[in-house]
């Protein structure tokens, strides 16, 4: 009987988003600080995703990956941080059931994409630099859709499958999530029912759809480097490494956050300063993704520039 009614809690009750104080004097900070963060991804990766479109010289294979890795930017921050500014306006921070498993679900499927994109755009910086010749035969259209479908459609299922798994645990009556979203983790974390096979499969996901994206873009970069030391001229070589300077600062930022999370939760046995560094890896990365790939390229520079040069015409 018991067994029964909590299962019955865990479909029919809120969970409660906490965020990241309780701190009512903060509260308004937070709210304008999150607002301006939101509004700047956005903004940005709107602007690249014009630029592109509008450059003709700009219509290849590294941004037709970059239009998604915008896409896929302005999709993640627009699951969490719209809900939590809500919540902070309303003073509510209920978050039903379904739609706290709705969101873990499409930020996972938005965090697995983005490696899977980071992969992707080595591979296609190792192909324009190793084997130039044959790099539109090699990257054809048709195959960059291939490589950006696939990673999609594994990502969608890989967090359905999270989604589904945790609609066999069961939930007590302590339902809050010291976090600003619902993060599968944290949310496991509220199971009175055994959730090893949930640990162990977001352990085994992580390892492999993190892992092996990260294995394509060291293993790129070793031949990269090695092609590219082999050039005579010095600004051959100047060229092949400003080409991939912002791809891998994009690396850097991703992944440098998302091990800084990893760590900060196992050394610091705290929710609420995890929740903190989280917003390191699902909020900073979006946001700095179109400065660095505006700041440290040229011909985004070029394209940027004619953008806003048609904007402010048409004011």
């Amino acid at each position: 009987m018991y067994d029964v009614d909590v299962k019955n809690r865990s479909v029919t009750s809120d969970f409660f988003l906490r965020g990241l104080t309780d701190d009512t004097e903060l509260q308004p900070l937070i709210f304008t600080l999150f607002l301006c963060m939101y509004l700047m991804t956005i903004f940005g990766n709107i602007l690249i995703l014009l630029a592109i479109n509008c450059d003709s010289h700009l219509h290849t294979p590294m941004y037709f990956f970059l239009c998604h890795l915008s896409f896929n930017d302005m999709y993640l921050v627009s699951i969490t941080v719209p809900k939590m500014l809500v919540n902070i306006q309303t003073q509510d921070q209920r978050i039903t059931y379904a739609g706290c498993l709705s969101q873990g679900c499409f930020v996972a499927v938005c965090t697995i994409f983005e490696c899977f994109l980071l992969g992707v755009m080595a591979y296609d910086r190792y192909v324009a630099i190793c084997y130039p010749l044959r790099y539109t035969v090699l990257m054809n259209p048709c195959f960059c859709v291939i490589l950006v479908l696939i990673p999609l459609f594994i990502s969608i299922v890989t967090g359905l499958l999270h989604s589904l798994m945790m609609l066999h645990l069961s939930f007590c009556t302590d339902l809050e999530i010291f976090h600003f979203f619902c993060e599968i983790a944290q949310v496991i974390k509220l199971a009175c029912s055994d959730s090893l096979i949930n640990i162990t499969l977001i352990f085994a996901t992580a390892s492999v759809f993190a892992g092996l994206p990260l294995f394509g873009i060291i293993f790129s970069y070793i031949h990269i480097v090695s092609t590219v030391l082999k050039m005579p001229s010095s600004e051959g070589r100047y060229k092949a490494f400003s080409t991939c300077g912002s791809h891998l600062s994009v690396v850097f930022l991703f992944y440098g956050t998302g091990f800084g999370v990893y760590i900060t939760s196992e050394v610091i046995d705290s929710p609420r300063e995890t929740a903190v560094a989280s917003v390191m890896y699902s909020i900073v990365p979006p946001m700095m993704n179109p400065f660095i790939y505006s700041l440290r390229n040229r011909d985004m520079k070029e394209a940027l520039k004619k953008v806003i040069g048609r904007t402010a015409s048409l004011l």
